[in-house]
């Protein structure tokens, strides 16, 4: 297929932060071209968001279903390949499912919807269509969490006994959501963002990062759920013991009152032999500490990040030569690049590599929502430790 994929968005319009974030992300590899979009449910901004990106006015949709709707019945070399999601989560399900039933692949923020019956039902949709779905939890788009996870495969730190993993923001402190900040608003929202907070905002990025690069999934948890900012309806803070497969044990702490921190997320997995340490803060580096020996640093970019196959997926997520810092838009856009190989891939018949399939999907979206449930239903009954239902 000689030409780029060509992409829809739903929301992320001029007042929106995230959308020009995926914006920039899907523009660079050159791969994708931003084709139509409904940016907004309010019609002037819906219009000059549409304007400022050089979406011709007929490609400029009123919603999402008019825009699928349309798409779907343009000729095959013009409408749109896949939609981008980019709304509050009570937004995310009817979208997805309407694109994928018409043909279309998905690229979604997390957490993947507003309920695990939600995420169940997208699941089936893309077994049942065979299309692909990209959930973006941009962190393990980093080379350095990549090669963390390669290191941990290959059994390099021994058998893993414990995974520690925070993400502490300050920037709900106050009650912002009552303040004027729409993005704080919808979040605060139970009936907009779902029933939790913290842990559906950021405390799921960190769940993942922790099953990602550990390669082991929580089996059981213990939760702690706080909402400190009175007159907040939903969680701001929690701690959650975890236990994973093969007898890890783990910690997941989640704070957006934790003042004066921005975005400190911050993973630690110990072995039999030794351990690692990779912070989004200071993502080119990954500290490696061996049981009697002295530490070490791995930077992002060296030939010592790809001595075999198996860590190929750091390097296949370098960008620039060592030295040059790499943060969130190139993680973000090492998700699409791969998502976009992926579909690129498929329409032209052939079978997409490991690389370009090492992006979160619609498994890692059930598991997230599957967090959230199961640590809110533990917060609110008797028992100190649940099993983690999926």
């Amino acid at each position: 297929m000689k030409r780029k994929l060509r992409m829809g968005m739903a929301g992320g319009g001029n007042d929106a932060f995230i959308g020009a974030v995926h914006r920039i992300a899907a523009n660079m590899d050159g791969k994708i071209e931003l084709v139509c979009g409904s940016f907004s449910i309010n019609p002037e901004i819906n219009k000059q968001s549409a304007e400022d990106l050089f979406i011709p006015e007929n490609r400029c949709y009123e919603n999402y279903e008019e825009m699928i709707l349309k798409e779907s019945q343009l000729p095959e070399g013009e409408r749109m390949d896949f939609l981008t999601i980019v709304t509050p989560n009570f937004m995310h399900y009817p979208p997805a499912k309407m694109a994928l039933e018409h043909g279309f692949n998905v690229v979604i923020e997390k957490p993947m919807t507003l309920t695990l019956e939600e995420a169940k039902s997208l699941e089936e949709i893309v077994k049942s269509t065979n299309k692909t779905l990209c959930l973006t939890h941009t962190y393990s788009g980093y080379p350095m969490v990549k090669q963390a996870k390669a290191m941990i495969k290959a059994g390099h730190f021994g058998k893993v006994r414990k995974v520690v993993v925070e993400y502490p923001q300050g920037w709900l402190s106050k009650l912002t959501e009552r303040e004027g900040n729409a993005g704080a608003a919808w979040r605060a929202d139970p009936k907009k963002s779902g029933r939790s907070l913290a842990m559906g905002d950021i405390g799921v990025h960190a769940a993942h990062l922790a099953e990602y690069i550990s390669g082991l999934k929580i089996t059981e948890l213990c939760a702690d759920l706080t909402s400190f900012v009175e007159g907040r309806y939903l969680d701001d803070d929690g701690s959650v013991l975890l236990r994973f497969e093969e007898g890890a044990k783990g910690m997941l702490w989640a704070s957006q009152v934790a003042a004066g921190e921005e975005n400190a997320l911050r993973i630690r997995i110990y072995g039999e032999n030794g351990g690692l340490e990779w912070a989004n803060e200071d993502p080119n580096n990954l500290i490696i500490k061996m049981l009697g020996e002295p530490r070490q640093v791995f930077r992002t970019g060296n030939a010592y990040n790809s001595p075999n196959q198996l860590s190929s997926f750091a390097t296949h997520n370098t960008r620039i030569p060592s030295g040059h810092p790499e943060g969130l838009l190139e993680s973000f856009g090492n998700i699409y690049r791969n998502f976009a190989q992926t579909v690129s891939a498929k329409l032209e018949g052939r079978t997409p590599t490991a690389e370009m399939q090492d992006f979160p999907q619609v498994h890692e979206g059930v598991r997230g929502m599957a967090f959230i449930e199961n640590v809110v239903n533990n917060n609110n009954g008797s028992e100190k430790w649940t099993k983690f239902v999926v």
